[in-house]
């Protein structure tokens, strides 16, 4: 598990990396990428149920 020190020293480089200006870039487009991430496995999950359910002729 990681704990609050390491999530802490991870933010830390982040920012010494891309600078305080760059930062609200990248976690918009971090957000972005979680959200497109989060629609893509759930039309999957309702494409297998569907394909599991017996079809009515």
């Amino acid at each position: 598990m990681i704990g609050s020190a390491e999530i802490i020293v991870i933010l830390c480089v982040i920012l010494l990396l891309f600078g305080g200006k760059k930062l609200p870039e990248f976690a918009k487009s971090l957000g972005k990428g979680i959200r497109e991430f989060k629609k893509a496995t759930q039309g999957d999950v309702s494409e297998e149920d569907d394909s599991s359910k017996p079809k009515k002729e």
